[in-house]
């Protein structure tokens, strides 16, 4: 546990313990002596403004998650799934806008316990890598599924031209998809379905279609989608706005995460949802070097799973080609020229991602490795960094020297990033430039 180094430092913290405490009896709550080690809460609290203030307001969570015991504990692969399914079993959650209030407060219970577990050593960073992105995925599957059967229930279920059930498939791009993602960052989405086909083409032109509103009530819809695809674009637009949240923490049980969707193709300027055909057909005829190096972390993580694996399938010699040609590798130089060029911009010489040696330039390092042997040697085909970083000093690539500086310099920058975005719950990359401030985050890494 840290020592104090600083009256004032000791001294705020102490009054955000007093207002919690405050706030607790306010609530007619009693605090869990017993269940709590006030070291641990101190150091939370001294290195979490985001944490402090979401206790002390509210309150009961404090309660809960020491009393459940979930602060001490890791939690078991699909954790966080089995929570929210019985939480909206419990609530019996009718429509959106309840559906919203529950990921939020889950999100909200969720990135505290992190931020504890972190910011006092039970957690290591492979564990807050592995609940940070578990975390956004479960919530990514319960929209997309509640909106999926919603949507079934009012106008009817897609089907493929063979007359199969058609589900939608999202893929979890950059560090979501290798489950690497970081506490405060974006999610990267694409969102595709099997085939473009009629709409409910078991149903004959024209024919109402019974159903069920989100309240329950049994009605009946005109047909209002002509194909598959209007279908699962007007189901993303209405997922989208179920995880619309202001630019940064406003403290809301309603915040989820920032979705992109940029990454899509045509960017933002293409169809929100593609079928597998026209995504394959893009990327043979249009597909460019940048698009190959964001697909080497991309894995499914909502709809029809095992569907998604079948697109990865299809898209993989797009991905790890056998063979190189002198274009190829004149892409990956105009690549790595951009990010030199960005690492030479003054206003990233404090940033821990874009700047130089930073999180990125370890990342594209090893990425190259892949794309250049990925197609002839599976085993580069690997979403983690760190392993890849492994399989370099294994197959001769890296010296054994290099190997390790590399991992634990993308270690240390991992940690730093989450100690930076555990203060406030904020976007940021960027070391501090106040000096209290910079002696906070390095009291954070135990210097």
């Amino acid at each position: 546990m840290v020592k104090w180094t600083s009256v004032t430092l000791k001294k705020q913290t102490n009054e955000k313990i007093n207002d919690l405490m405050a706030a607790i009896e306010d609530q007619g709550l009693e605090f869990p002596e017993k269940a709590i080690s006030m070291p641990e809460l101190e150091t939370v609290l001294m290195f979490s403004e985001f944490v402090a203030s979401a206790l002390i307001r509210y309150p009961e969570l404090i309660i809960d998650l020491t009393l459940s015991g979930d602060l001490q504990r890791s939690y078991i692969e699909d954790e966080y799934a089995a929570k929210l399914s019985g939480e909206m079993k419990r609530l019996s959650v009718q429509n959106e806008e309840g559906l919203k209030s529950l990921l939020g407060r889950t999100r909200m219970r969720e990135m505290v316990r992190i931020a504890w577990r972190d910011l006092t050593g039970k957690a290591m960073l492979e564990e807050t890598l592995r609940d940070l992105s578990a975390l956004a995925e479960a919530c990514v599957d319960k929209g997309v599924t509640f909106i999926y059967d919603t949507f079934c229930s009012i106008y009817g279920t897609p089907f493929d031209n063979s007359g199969g059930k058609q589900k939608l498939v999202v893929l979890g791009m950059g560090k979501l998809g290798a489950g690497e993602l970081n506490f405060s960052s974006d999610i990267d989405l694409i969102f595709v379905y099997p085939e473009d086909a009629s709409f409910n083409a078991k149903c004959a032109s024209g024919e109402s279609i019974k159903g069920k509103n989100t309240n329950g009530k049994t009605i009946k819809a005109k047909r209002k989608f002509h194909t598959t695809g209007e279908f699962f674009t007007k189901m993303c637009k209405n997922f989208l706005k179920l995880f619309e949240s202001s630019s940064g923490s406003d403290l809301s049980p309603g915040t989820l995460f920032r979705v992109d969707t940029r990454l899509r193709p045509f960017g933002a300027n293409g169809p929100l949802a593609m079928s597998f055909d026209a995504m394959e057909e893009y990327y043979q005829t249009q597909g460019r070097e940048w698009e190959r190096y964001a697909f080497i972390k991309a894995r499914p993580i909502a709809g029809d799973i095992q569907a998604g694996y079948s697109l990865l399938k299809i898209l993989n010699p797009f991905v790890y080609r056998r063979y190189f040609d002198y274009g190829s590798f004149d892409s990956l130089r105009d690549m790595k020229r951009r990010i030199s060029l960005q690492v030479k911009d003054k206003r990233y010489k404090n940033n821990i991602k874009l700047g130089a040696g930073g999180i990125r330039e370890i990342e594209f390092f090893g990425q190259v490795f892949q794309l250049i042997r990925g197609g002839v040697e599976p085993e580069f085909q690997e979403r983690k960094i760190l392993k890849i970083l492994e399989l370099l000093v294994d197959r001769d690539c890296i010296d054994e020297k290099s190997g390790k500086e590399l991992a634990s310099a993308y270690t240390f920058l991992r940690n730093v990033e989450h100690r930076l975005q555990e203060h406030r719950d904020l976007q940021t990359h960027d070391l501090p430039e106040k000096d209290e401030d910079k002696s906070l985050l390095a009291l954070s890494m135990g210097f």
